[in-house]
């Protein structure tokens, strides 16, 4: 073993006992956990257990099982045995938490039972970051991305499911009975030893129809139309994939254009995005703490009563407009080749001709102009690639203005959706790989959005981190 470092003898030992302190480095960053746990105040925070009891067994004070998380979620080690092993043999832990070791059940209890206050706590860190002034612009990027539950796809049900799995153990049935027709005309220990297995299948799969005639009555009861299992809360989501899916959860998020740091969040159950945007935008400007705000979007946001609500709070939203026009898809001319003349309240068609409003209806709480003029279409040479019907008829919503600034906003800002994808699809692909690219560990919506806030608060400290350092950061803290 010569011409190497040598380590020191495994037996020999010290006249005077190493500091801990010295183990962990000046601008370590298991320091800013220490720090920042600190400085919370964690009794108005609502934690469980700030004053201590007078009676019974000392307990863990919230703030050592706080600091726990925080670091294991820092260093991707989230699962409450994994952290009472770390706390054993880990220097940092070992340092952070004054060698105290809490078995798995404590530190899972604390998670379980200070939900809001864990909540409340990350979202302390989102101020810090408004105090340090490290939203610049008021712009920010919002986006939803479906995390896995820990529930398989067999354990979550549909009307759709159930009655596929109906119809395969009806076939699956009928097959036996035939094999076991068949094995009636036999003779012999063969043909008997056969009979009796199909006799068991054939039972085990009355049984399998039972439990899903009774999953059917389920599902039919259910608000919407699906039950999990294994995880109540799950809900079975397309993903980006033709024909895939997954069960779980669809976190939102929203990051802000300066850092890239999340400033709001949450979790849905229902895999749209649709209904989303007022509220995430909402969200990002009070923890951003700013009057007016540029909020990017992907077109799946898009809808008119959201942007409406956006601009009435002082938000303007950048998305694009889906294109469903199945005129378009046909080779037509599509909605957008007819131009509105709000003077005249008119819309102008491709050949030239005016469509003056004719009714008005409501569908789904939105009322709704109807716009023709059937003489125009009579004898129009581009009746063809127009429409197949007697006269073409635009829809217009009656605050369709709206609409039709955000798509002048849109044509001057070109690389908006771009700024988009630079700001909000990387901070959920970095979560996902901290996370193994698994499921959530915990089940129910309630706990989901508790782990997805030690992520994120995992998440904008190494951000913090990265940009001021850790010694600056602790300062800041400290002030």
């Amino acid at each position: 073993m010569s011409r190497f470092v040598q380590g020191a003898d495994r037996r020999q030992q010290t006249l005077l006992p190493e500091c801990l302190d010295d183990y962990v480095a000046e601008d370590n960053p298991v320091r800013v956990v220490d720090v920042f746990v600190d400085e919370l105040d964690l009794k108005s925070l609502g934690f469980e257990g700030v004053t201590p009891a007078a009676t019974g067994r000392p307990a863990y004070h919230p703030a050592t099982l706080l600091k726990l998380y925080v670091y294991g979620y820092l260093n991707k080690v989230q699962s409450s045995r994994r952290l009472e092993r770390e706390a054993q043999r880990n220097v940092e832990l070992m340092w952070l938490t004054g060698r105290l070791a809490p078995d798995h059940k404590t530190i899972a209890d604390f998670r379980r039972e200070n939900g809001p206050a864990i909540q409340a706590a990350c979202g302390q860190f989102v101020v810090l970051c408004r105090e340090l002034g490290l939203f610049g612009a008021a712009l920010v990027a919002i986006d939803g991305s479906k995390f896995k539950a820990v529930n398989t796809r067999d354990r979550n049900f549909t009307a759709y499911k159930v009655k596929r799995r109906i119809d395969q153990v009806a076939e699956h049935i009928a097959g036996y009975l035939r094999d076991l027709d068949t094995a009636d005309r036999q003779e012999g220990e063969a043909a008997e030893a056969r009979s009796g297995r199909l006799v068991e299948k054939i039972e085990r799969l009355r049984a399998q129809m039972a439990m899903l005639k009774a999953m059917e009555a389920q599902v039919e009861a259910s608000p919407d139309g699906q039950v999990s299992l294994t995880d109540p809360g799950a809900r079975a989501m397309a993903t980006s994939g033709r024909g895939s899916g997954i069960v779980g959860y669809n976190v939102q998020s929203a990051v802000e254009g300066e850092h890239h740091l999340i400033v709001a969040h949450d979790v849905v159950m229902t895999g749209l995005d649709k209904h989303q945007l007022a509220s995430m935008a909402g969200k990002a400007k009070d923890a951003m703490g700013v009057e007016a705000l540029d909020v990017l979007a992907d077109r799946g946001y898009f809808a008119g009563e959201e942007i409406l609500a956006c601009e009435t709070m002082g938000v303007t939203p950048y998305l694009p407009k889906p294109q469903t026009s199945g005129a378009k898809a046909a080779g037509r001319f599509g909605k957008q080749d007819f131009v509105y003349l709000p003077d005249q309240d008119v819309y102008r068609c491709p050949a030239g001709s005016l469509l003056p409003p004719h009714m008005t209806t409501v569908e789904k709480g939105l009322t709704l102009h109807r716009y023709w003029d059937r003489a125009s279409c009579t004898g129009c040479r581009l009746k063809a690639q127009c429409t197949p019907s007697v006269e073409r008829r635009i829809t217009r919503w009656e605050l369709e203005a709206v609409i039709d600034a955000l798509q002048a906003r849109m044509d001057l800002a070109p690389r908006a959706m771009r700024v988009r994808r630079r700001l909000v699809e990387h901070p959920f692909g970095t979560i996902k790989a901290w996370m193994g690219h698994t499921h959530f560990l915990m089940k129910r919506l309630p706990n989901v959005k508790i782990e997805i806030s030690l992520h994120i608060l995992a998440y904008n400290m190494k951000r913090v981190m990265a940009v001021l350092g850790t010694k600056p950061l602790m300062d800041a803290i400290r002030a």
